[in-house]
């Protein structure tokens, strides 16, 4: 059976960030305490093990590019070009498809974060009493549950232990919820199922809903096959608008474990 440690990790990056305003950047190229935040997710991937990545790439690619080789990663990076990087983060994932059916555990990561480097620590870790990889909640969320009220935030919806919605808008009864912060382990296995839930939402014309209602399809199908993992004691934000960059600098840099220092 497949291992659960992830091999590998996927960074979706294609956005314009059009709600940020006039910085034309991709925003995974805003930096904070004189690091990008693709130098801080590189140095965080590779502290804990992952150095193979692959990046969905379409608004400004060339800026990441140089940016990645910069950084000395060129060797390390795979660039994966959505053309259609307007039309939404689904298909930016879609056009992952080959690397989610690569046969491996993997991380997938939204760009836009800037975070302490120790919220990767359950995602890359092999579960104790599960060396062959256990069936049982091997797909993971990171939950927060220091949540703002309203419809912007992804809700990962519980009832006990189990998910029972993954949505902004949740459909389903619940007990209790938190933010998802976009990242996420998947199985071998259910990477694969992924790929072809994004391809039928993609064929069938559906290119405007978001990445995360794939993954909710795949949880609802098999919710003992997720688990989401509470991080609500780490800083972390993701960077949408202009406040979020000022909130980035002002209160959650200083809090953070340094994720671009040497791995």
């Amino acid at each position: 059976m497949t291992a659960l440690r992830p091999a590998s990790a996927i960074i979706l990056a294609a956005g314009v960030g059009r709600r940020l305003g006039a910085d034309d950047r991709p925003k995974i190229l805003l930096e904070f305490g004189g690091q990008t935040l693709l130098a801080r997710h590189l140095a965080a991937l590779a502290h804990h093990g992952i150095t193979e990545v692959a990046i969905t790439v379409g608004h400004q690619r060339a800026l990441i590019e140089a940016e990645v080789a910069r950084l000395g990663w060129s060797d390390r990076v795979r660039f994966t070009e959505n053309p259609r990087y307007r039309e939404g983060s689904l298909v930016s994932l879609r056009v992952q498809a080959e690397r989610l059916r690569a046969g491996q555990t993997l991380l997938l990561m939204d760009g836009d974060v800037l975070y302490d480097r120790r919220m990767l620590a359950p995602l890359v870790e092999e579960p104790k009493g599960s060396p062959g990889g256990s069936m049982a909640g091997e797909n993971l969320l990171l939950l927060d549950r220091n949540i703002e009220p309203g419809d912007e935030p992804v809700k990962i919806c519980l009832r006990g232990d189990t998910i029972v919605d993954f949505r902004k808008k949740p459909e389903h009864a619940h007990d209790r919820y938190g933010e998802s912060v976009g990242f996420f382990r998947f199985s071998a296995e259910m990477a694969a199922a992924l790929a072809a839930r994004c391809e039928a939402y993609v064929e069938a014309g559906r290119i405007q809903v978001e990445y995360e209602e794939a993954i909710r399809d795949l949880i609802l199908a098999e919710p003992a096959r997720f688990r989401a993992v509470d991080i609500t004691a780490l800083p972390w934000t993701e960077i949408d608008f202009p406040e979020d960059v000022t909130r980035a600098r002002e209160e959650i840099l200083p809090q953070l474990m340094d994720a671009a220092a040497p791995a």
